[in-house]
């Protein structure tokens, strides 16, 4: 479990994102959360766990209606929360990488314009200047639009290029808190991208005897998800919207779950993916960081998270292993692990 340090840090954090908030949230308006995380990578869960968490924490609220991008509906959500903001799901998909994201974004700027919504943190990230255009005019017809960014230089560009409120906060999973991790396997564990925000082609046969994997491969956590989502389903006393907040409520946990068991087995990491390093902190394990394709883990550990000693910016992979093998040898005695 974290130590003082961590704890501090976690606490930090989490006031940080209250003051942020607190002028959002208002304890006799409903809420409601658009734009849940039905993938496979376990850090969306984990950010999805920690919005939950803060509205639980702090205001003893639920969401009173909540949604994917299949299944939003627009009299659903005016029936469950007729008023209030409407919140969109935290993370890292502001921009053009993950356009349907973004579409769903102006889509519901344009289908409410005289409700606030709110952006919970995000990393913004644009090639296309047309798109960025696109979504500069879909933000200024709004009016009513506040972006939480989750690092200096999202925060600088967004006050730039958009006309609305913009604040700098925590990424929403230290919300959570400090997480109970599961024994360790490996002295190191590499957690690399294998999707379109890796650096490039990574050599990794020096390094035979380290496992090399990431965490957007589901394997059997889909049969769990349904039986959790079945179980859900069969609490007919509850209200319809309080059914599919259970439902992915529980899809979130288990990936949540899974993605902490799997870095757990690891005594030192060594990754690039933001949310490995948020988790690692939440489980207390020394990681060594190298960046995403446009600098979104060093933009957020300038920001927030750079000032514990479980985290180190390697500046290769051969540096990072390096780094992480020192500390899983110098902090095990079990020979197995050294």
């Amino acid at each position: 479990m974290p130590g003082a340090q961590e704890l501090e840090l976690i606490a930090a954090l989490q006031d940080i994102t209250h003051d942020c908030l607190k002028m959002f949230v208002r304890p006799d308006e409903p809420i409601a959360i658009l734009d849940f995380p039905d993938i496979k990578n376990c850090g969306d869960s984990a950010i999805w766990l920690g919005e939950i968490a803060y509205l639980k924490d702090r205001y003893a609220k639920r969401p009173s209606y909540v949604c994917t991008t299949d299944d939003f509906s627009h009299d659903e959500l005016k029936g469950m929360a007729p008023s209030g903001p409407i919140f969109i799901h935290g993370g890292g998909n502001f921009g053009d990488l993950w356009v349907s994201h973004q579409d769903f974004r102006e889509h519901i700027m344009e289908l409410f314009p005289d409700r606030q919504i709110v952006q919970f943190p995000q990393s913004i990230h644009y090639s296309s200047p047309e798109r960025l255009e696109q979504s500069r005019r879909a933000i200024g017809r709004h009016k009513n639009f506040v972006l939480l960014v989750r690092d200096e230089e999202s925060l600088l560009f967004a006050q730039e290029k958009f006309d609305c409120q913009v604040h700098l906060c925590p990424d929403m999973a230290f919300c959570i808190g400090s997480v109970q991790p599961d024994a360790p396997r490996f002295p190191v564990l590499a957690m690399l991208r294998q999707d379109k925000e890796q650096v490039g082609a990574v050599d990794f046969s020096a390094y035979p005897h380290i496992p090399r994997e990431d965490w957007i491969t589901e394997r059997h956590s889909r049969v769990r998800v349904a039986k959790a989502l079945g179980a859900a389903s069969a609490l007919l006393h509850l209200s319809p919207s309080e059914v599919r907040l259970r439902k992915l409520n529980a899809a979130a946990n288990n990936r949540f779950r899974r993605g902490i068991r799997q870095i757990s087995r690891g005594k030192a990491i060594l990754t690039d993916r933001l949310h490995v390093h948020i988790c690692s902190i939440l489980i207390a394990r020394p990681h060594a960081v190298l960046d995403n394709n446009y600098g979104k883990i060093r933009r957020f550990m300038n920001a927030f998270s750079g000032g514990t000693d479980l985290s180190y910016k390697a500046m290769s992979i051969d540096d990072g292993i390096r780094w992480a093998r020192e500390q899983a040898v110098g902090t095990v005695n079990d020979w197995r692990l050294s």
